[in-house]
C-alpha cells in the first residue's frame, strides 16, 4: 500500500536525518500524526523559521539564538585557554560534562579524504587570528578519535606550531572511532585531564 503523499513527504524529509532510514522515518511519521492534541502543530511552529531564528557565534561558531553567544560574553570563563572543536555537538557535549571553563573555537568542517572534505585556507587564518588577538595561552585540539580526527588534528598542529602557545590534545581515554558528542562525562572527563602537550611529545 503506498503512503498517502502527506506522509510520505514527511517520510521522505525524516531519512534526511543522520541515522534515520527508512522503517525508523516511517516509524517517526506515524508517530507525529498519531498524537493526541496540538503536537504537530507544535512541533511545526518550533520548526519553522528555525534558522532564521538561530545563527553561528561570529566569535567561536558555536549555534546561538543571541550574537556573541553567552559562552563568550560569559566573565566567568578561562580566555586564556581555547578549545578547538569539529563541531557544535562536540560543543554542548563538554559543557553538559562540565569539564572545562575556558572558550571554544568551532570549526567550519574538517579533512575526510574519502568524503572529499578539507579545511578552507579561510579557517586556519580565523583560529590564527583569534589566537592572536585574544592573546590565547593554551589550545586544546579536542578533534574526534577517528582517521578524520587525526588528520584534521595534525593539518592544524602544522599551521600553529610557530605560534608561542601550548598546543595540546585530548588523551585516548576516548574510544578510537569514536566520538566526543556520545561519550559519557567520565570519559571526557579522563580524555581532558589526561591531555597530551603535543610540543614536549613531539620532541621525545
Amino acid at each position: 500500500m503506498a503512503l498517502p503523499e502527506p506522509l510520505l513527504q514527511l517520510v521522505t524529509l525524516l531519512k534526511r536525518l543522520p541515522g534515520v532510514g527508512e522503517k525508523s522515518a516511517r516509524r517517526m511519521a506515524f508517530f507525529i500524526i498519531q498524537q493526541p492534541g496540538s503536537y504537530p502543530e507544535e512541533l511545526a511552529i518550533a520548526l519553522h523559521g528555525l534558522k532564521e531564528r538561530l545563527c553561528e557565534c561570529s566569535k567561536c561558531g558555536n549555534i546561538t539564538d543571541v550574537d556573541p553567544c553567552s559562552i563568550c560574553t560569559d566573565p566567568l570563563r578561562e580566555r586564556q585557554t581555547l578549545c578547538v572543536v569539529e563541531t557544535a555537538e562536540d560543543l554542548l557535549s563538554m559543557e553538559q560534562a562540565g569539564i572545562y571553563n575556558g572558550l571554544y573555537h568551532v570549526l567550519k568542517g574538517k579533512i575526510s579524504p574519502l568524503d572529499g572534505e578539507d579545511l578552507p585556507p579561510s579557517e586556519y587564518e580565523r583560529l590564527k587570528e583569534r589566537i592572536i588577538n585574544t592573546r590565547v595561552k593554551e589550545v586544546i585540539i579536542a578533534t574526534n578519535p577517528r582517521v578524520e580526527g587525526d588528520l584534521t588534528f595534525y593539518s592544524l598542529f602544522s599551521e600553529l606550531e610557530d605560534l608561542d602557545v601550548k598546543i595540546s590534545r585530548l588523551a585516548y581515554g576516548l574510544p578510537v572511532g569514536g566520538s566526543i558528542e556520545f561519550a559519557d562525562r567520565i570519559t571526557l572527563h579522563a580524555a581532558f585531564e589526561s591531555r597530551v602537550d603535543v610540543r614536549k611529545n613531539k620532541r621525545r
